[in-house]
């Protein structure tokens, strides 16, 4: 069984012995019942990893650094996954399953047909909570570099910031296929992939995503649900372009 892993937002080095944040202290000590000694591993997001001792004094946790692992699990291009917001706790499955087939950044978009609204306090609240979720789902699958998750905006406010790469927009009618538009773009080194919320991209945001330069691609002859189609995309796209 492989020692449990835990993001550390603190300096790692080699051989040191580095105090448990109180949140990782609980949780390793309380919650996983972890004990003096056992083994757990340490990352700072920063990449690599430490493999370490848990030293435990009280309710106090401290660990006790080995050598640094370089190891990475990333993928070989960057992958962004602008989401429309869809109703309910939808982003946060969402969010969950893009950090495990390695996207590199989800943007939330308020689309004109998303459901979800949020703004003030209870918008702070959400991204907090799904950049949690992200850095629990990198301590689950592996990753040692944490999966950027941005505060939701509007579509013409996205469209607005400079994106390196290809951009494709997943829409029904396309001409062109997902596979086909990836094979037109040799040497590709990073994507973004655009998903609708529940009801689509509108008509107004359709135009807006052309008149940027971004692509239109449909992906297989079935409707899938908005949670379902930006995470098929992405990990059709990486499997196609070797990633």
């Amino acid at each position: 069984m492989s020692a449990p892993r835990f993001f550390c937002e603190i300096p790692l080095a080699a051989g040191t012995r580095v105090p448990l944040p109180d949140a990782l202290a609980h949780h390793a000590l309380r919650v996983l019942r972890l004990r003096d000694g056992e083994a757990l591993t340490l990352f700072n997001g920063r990449g690599g990893e430490y493999p370490a001792v848990l030293e435990v004094e009280g309710k106090a946790g401290y660990a006790r650094l080995g050598d640094f692992s370089p190891r990475e699990a990333e993928l070989a291009g960057s992958v962004t996954l602008v989401q429309g917001l869809p109703s309910g706790d939808k982003m946060d499955w969402v969010v969950e399953k893009a950090v495990e087939l390695g996207a590199a950044r989800v943007c939330p978009v308020a689309a004109q047909r998303s459901v979800l609204q949020l703004s003030g306090l209870r918008l702070e609240k959400r991204v907090a909570h799904w950049q949690r979720i992200a850095q629990s789902a990198s301590e689950q699958c592996g990753r040692n570099r944490l999966m950027a998750v941005d505060a939701p905006r509007t579509l013409a406010e996205w469209l607005a910031q400079p994106e390196a790469g290809l951009r494709l927009m997943c829409h029904p009618e396309a001409q062109d296929d997902l596979a086909a538009r990836l094979r037109s773009a040799p040497g590709l080194q990073a994507l973004t992939l655009l998903v609708g919320p529940e009801g689509g991209w509108s008509d107004r945001e359709l135009a807006l995503a052309r008149e940027a330069g971004v692509q239109a691609v449909r992906f297989g002859p079935r409707v899938l649900r908005t949670e379902t189609a930006g995470l098929a995309l992405l990990s059709a796209a990486s499997a196609l372009l070797g990633w």
